[in-house]
């Protein structure tokens, strides 16, 4: 990956050989952004990729500091993938920091969401415990965090609209 990718909205980027910086702002209200992070049936709406086309099938959290998570994708139990750790940090709506377990190479997630002009500036930071883990797990984030961010957006429409 470069050290930085745009796509004039998604900055993603490396920090450090270990650490990956994504920003991004949203016309929407923290909280609903940070609903759309702690609420697993509004979580499930937007996160996994469409251009992947793999489903998520199950998500569980207990979005409270030392509450954990449960992500799993693929087409059936037979092929799932999951994705699970525990939050270090729940502070609404302002800030989450989690642990991804799922392997010694799991990084420790950061994600903040900070008003801006009515809106929100998200910052997503991720750190891996080598370059190496860094390596192989943001490879294709500048594609897929995008994607992912733009399919937020969509939802965020929505719930604007009702709130």
């Amino acid at each position: 990956m470069d050290n930085k990718v745009s796509n004039g909205r998604t900055a993603v980027e490396r920090g450090s050989e270990r650490e990956l910086v994504v920003t991004r702002s949203f016309d929407a209200p923290v909280r609903l952004v940070f609903d759309a992070w702690t609420k697993p049936e509004l979580f499930k709406q937007w996160w996994a990729p469409k251009s992947s086309g793999v489903p998520l099938l199950a998500c569980e959290m207990d979005a409270r500091t030392g509450g954990g998570y449960s992500v799993t994708f693929g087409h059936d139990a037979s092929s799932s993938m999951t994705f699970f750790g525990k939050y270090l940090e729940v502070s609404p709506p302002s800030r989450l920091v989690w642990t991804n377990d799922e392997s010694e190479n799991g990084s420790v997630t950061t994600v903040s969401f900070e008003e801006e002009d009515g809106g929100t500036l998200l910052v997503l930071h991720e750190l891996y415990p080598s370059k190496e883990a860094c390596d192989e797990s943001c490879a294709g984030m500048e594609g897929a965090m995008p994607e992912q961010f733009g399919q937020l957006d969509e939802l965020l429409v929505i719930l604007d609209a009702r709130a």
